[in-house]
């Protein structure tokens, strides 16, 4: 018979899994420092040493980095989504740029749906204050740009598609680098501060309601703004230049 007698557990595995379902669910992200040792070994309900063997085994696996008088951090395991010089390549070409946003259109138009279908009570709350934040327009251009990240990000995350998550949390800390795009451009213009915000509550109003299509077809119309005024905006910058050589050629000319 192919059975075999139950082994017990140690506690530092059970923390292991713990720990790694944490950081496998996008709970611990990359960067966060964890608690003290003596707090986490109380929250965890295990002696301190069953917690050092279970730091140290996900130190070995490369989820948890260790900084000498700063404490254990998750690791930043999404650093190695993109290579240093596929990011160089990324910022020297406008076509990423574009592929960037046909990425995200599909990506996120999915999760859309999914975040319809599944989200919890929790999620669609989340999402629901973060718009109600970016409603408010306190902050300045940085501070809605990181909070139009955010409402994004909660709607991966309310996809609850772990591969998803990490690919777009990858996504989005290019974005933060201005790799792609300076999200604050978006934001400097009221008119276009007011479409965006219309374009988010049609996004959060068809989440709230649960309606899948809708939920999609608002990302998708939302990010198809962002791609017509970013392909308007290179324009312009093409026009200046133009336009000030033509200038420069007429002074030069008396």
């Amino acid at each position: 018979m192919p059975f075999q007698k139950v082994q017990p557990e140690k506690l530092s595995t059970s923390v292991v899994r713990q720990i790694e379902l944490l950081i496998l669910r996008g709970i611990l992200r990359p960067g966060e420092r964890l608690p003290p040792e003596r707090e986490l070994s109380e929250r965890l309900g295990v002696s301190r040493p069953s917690l050092r063997d279970a730091v140290a085994a996900l130190q070995a696996q490369g989820l948890l980095s260790a900084r000498a008088g700063s404490g254990v951090f998750v690791a930043d395991v999404l650093g190695s989504a993109f290579s240093p010089a596929l990011i160089r390549l990324f910022a020297a070409h406008d076509e990423a740029l574009f592929d960037a946003l046909a990425f995200r259109r599909d990506m996120e138009g999915l999760a859309a749906m999914r975040a319809a279908r599944l989200g919890s009570k929790a999620d669609l709350q989340v999402i629901d204050a973060t718009f109600r934040r970016m409603e408010t327009g306190q902050g300045g251009p940085e501070a809605e740009a990181e909070l139009d990240a955010r409402f994004h990000m909660a709607i991966v995350e309310a996809s609850h598609n772990v591969v998803m998550l990490h690919m777009m949390r990858a996504m989005y800390d290019l974005l933060r680098q201005g790799v792609f795009y300076n999200r604050q451009v978006m934001f400097r213009q009221r008119t276009t501060r007011a479409a965006l915000l219309d374009q988010h509550r049609a996004i959060n109003d068809a989440l709230q309601a649960r309606d899948p299509e809708a939920a999609r077809a608002a990302v998708e119309a939302h990010l198809g703004y962002v791609e017509q005024a970013l392909t308007d905006r290179r324009k312009a910058e093409r026009n200046e230049r133009i336009a000030c050589q033509r200038l420069e050629h007429e002074r030069s000319r008396g």
